[in-house]
């Protein structure tokens, strides 16, 4: 793992001294190893945590004439496979590292390559003899790059502080990442939370032309689509799923350096760890988890030692205080650039910090959720379809997911969501089906008194609802189940990607999702819904799939968490006077954005979960960091 920055000129010289500024920023992301090539209006930089070929991956690396650099961030776990295939063509490569395979299948494949590699990736490659620059990430956005253009120049760089650092003049809020930040907690698409900087969006490409300008064009290579496969039995995705995960994990255990894997208790993280314990074949597996020890509604430990006593792991647990939190929170505002997508970074950077101790690569079970339909939110959804199925007699109408009568039994799943279910009920009963699913996440609800009404509506055009449009009705699924999957893949995953890059990068350590190898999604994109959430039921095929592999005690849960913190009551006790030292700061009012009464009062009212306050103090300490 680690991290890429570069200066890209129409034909000014780039200077060393440049990229040095940009890779102090990137420390953290390469603590064993730094490279820089320039070449006139070329520069390339890099920073390495050496996983793979250690002895021989230092990048800018080129091919052999020098015709193709590359600066690569990530890892191609197919790349022996790969690497065979392109030797086999008559390829003179030279090492074991999955940095050359990628150069030498750009100079085979040319930019279809991506379309080869099974991995999470950010790379960019000059290519001397087509004056060009390619650059591309991988298709979940597991790996992040940034880019802005300004000035006749091209800069990119795994982390926005690097850009900036170039730049110091983009400093500057934009208002429609604003504005998405204030519903979602993340930005759609394209959009960062500073004006003039952008995210190259997952599954896209992005290549300039060097003789003609410096306005890249771009392209999506990949997508995954709802074509249903009516013909196979149920048993059938079971076992295509079963081996999907076992073939997922083992080549992601490809590394020359200890591996481990993080481990909440939940089915997700379970699954990953006890396969992975199965293919290392009595090796010995590191676990690392976390709770928080104020009740048992923070702690799921319990389950995460069982899991490890099963499958005879080394186990590593952390229990973060009130204290760590202030101690650690700007650290955590730092190395994310932007505000975070939940609370539950603060765990998982504590989390990482204790894996880094003992392994550099670390397994986990992201994306299990977005994949399979783990969360809540989408059985309340069916909830509301099956009632309107029920009140309009079409339940008997096709194959229904699920109806009244079927549901039922799985709802005992909502007991710990009356808040969610008060709020989605409330209004627009019966909706549009975008509409409903908008309310579902929309975290806006106790933010829009704090903010001043002209910042949630600015007359400028732009539209949330009809950004996240374009999202949710982005695919060809015509269920309601696929529509709110095809959402989160595409909108709220890569917000949580970005939380475990960044956590697992100011660690030093080396993040790998297995369940977000994309042959598992495009197989479970195939899956009939009234299959996959069959009945309303949380992760059917995936459940089934691992019954034999992950004990039952675990796949039965019926109150798994999902990482919660205890921030609203450690702002009861422990943090009352730190949050309101920074919430209630005149500094913080000066800003013009919050209602000071409105602060004051949220502050007195917060639920056990909300994540108002959370979403506050983190774009507060946001504008402290970088835009003050």
């Amino acid at each position: 793992m680690c991290g890429i920055y570069g200066i890209i000129r129409r034909s000014q010289p780039v200077y060393e001294h440049e990229l040095h500024v940009m890779g102090e920023k990137l420390n953290h992301r390469g603590p064993d190893d730094e490279g820089i090539y320039i070449h006139s209006n070329i520069g390339l930089g890099h920073k390495r945590l050496s996983i793979i070929d250690v002895a021989n991956g230092k990048q800018p690396m080129a091919n052999q004439d020098e015709s193709i650099w590359i600066v690569f961030n990530g890892a191609i776990y197919n790349y022996l496979e790969l690497r065979q295939e392109l030797v086999q063509k008559g390829h003179p490569i030279r090492t074991y590292s999955d940095t050359e395979v990628i150069i030498y299948a750009y100079k085979e494949f040319g930019e279809e390559c991506v379309n080869r590699f099974n991995g999470m990736f950010s790379f960019v490659i000059w290519d001397k003899n087509k004056n060009k620059i390619f650059a591309a990430r991988d298709r979940f956005g597991v790996k992040p790059f940034y880019y802005s253009l300004q000035n006749e120049e091209f800069v990119f760089a795994s982390e926005i502080k690097a850009i900036l650092a170039h730049n110091p003049s983009l400093r500057k809020v934009n208002e429609q990442g604003l504005q998405d930040y204030l519903v979602f907690q993340y930005t759609l698409r394209d959009k960062t939370l500073f004006k003039g900087i952008h995210k190259l969006e997952p599954g896209h490409i992005l290549s300039i032309q060097l003789s003609d300008s410096l306005n890249p064009s771009f392209k999506k290579y990949w997508d995954f689509n709802f074509e249903y496969d009516t013909y196979h039995t149920e048993d059938y995705f079971i076992d295509k799923v079963r081996f999907l995960l076992e073939d997922a994990v083992k080549i992601r255990l490809r590394s020359d350096v200890p591996i481990g894997s993080h481990l909440s208790g939940g089915l997700d993280s379970s699954t990953i760890a006890c396969f992975a314990a199965s293919l290392l074949e009595g090796m010995g597996l590191k676990t690392f988890t976390g709770g928080f020890s104020e009740s048992k509604d923070y702690d799921e430990t319990s389950y995460a030692k069982l899991v490890a006593s099963n499958i005879k792991a080394e186990y590593y647990e952390t229990f973060p205080t009130a204290f760590d939190f202030a101690e650690n929170i700007q650290d955590i505002i730092y190395y994310l650039d932007e505000p975070g997508a939940g609370p539950g970074v603060f765990p998982q950077y504590m989390v990482s910090k204790l894996a880094s101790q003992h392994v550099k690569v670390v397994l986990g079970g992201q994306g299990g959720d977005e994949i399979f339909a783990g969360y809540a939110r989408y059985l309340v959804a069916y909830l509301e379809e099956s009632l309107k199925g029920a009140i309009m007699e079409t339940a008997d109408r096709g194959h229904f997911v699920a109806t009244l009568s079927s549901i039922i039994p799985n709802l005992n799943l909502l007991r710990n969501y009356k808040p969610m279910l008060q709020h989605f009920f409330k209004e627009g009963l019966f909706g549009q089906q975008d509409e409903r699913y908008y309310r579902l996440i929309d975290r806006s609800e106790g933010m829009k008194e704090i903010f001043y009404s002209d910042l949630l509506h600015q007359n400028d055009g732009y539209s949330v609802f009809e950004e996240y449009q374009q999202v949710f009705n982005g695919s060809n699924a015509t269920s309601l189940l696929d529509k709110m999957l095809y959402y989160d893949v595409k909108a709220s995953l890569p917000a949580l990607l970005h939380v475990e890059d960044r956590t697992s990068m100011a660690a030093g350590l080396e993040s790998r999702v297995p369940l977000l190898d994309y042959r598992i999604i495009e197989l479970v994109a195939t899956i009939p819904p009234v299959i996959k959430f069959q009945n309303g039921k949380s992760k059917n095929i995936l459940k089934q799939a691992v019954k034999n592999h992950v004990p039952d005690e675990i796949i039965n849960r019926k109150d798994k968490m999902g990482f919660p913190v205890p921030l609203n009551e450690w702002y009861q006790k422990e943090l009352n006077g730190f949050i309101k030292e920074i919430l209630l700061d005149e500094k913080t009012f000066r800003r013009g954005l919050y209602n000071a009464n409105e602060v004051e009062k949220m502050l007195g009212n917060q639920s056990k979960f909300s994540r108002v306050m959370w979403g506050l103090l983190c774009l507060e300490l946001w504008f402290r960091e970088f835009i003050d």
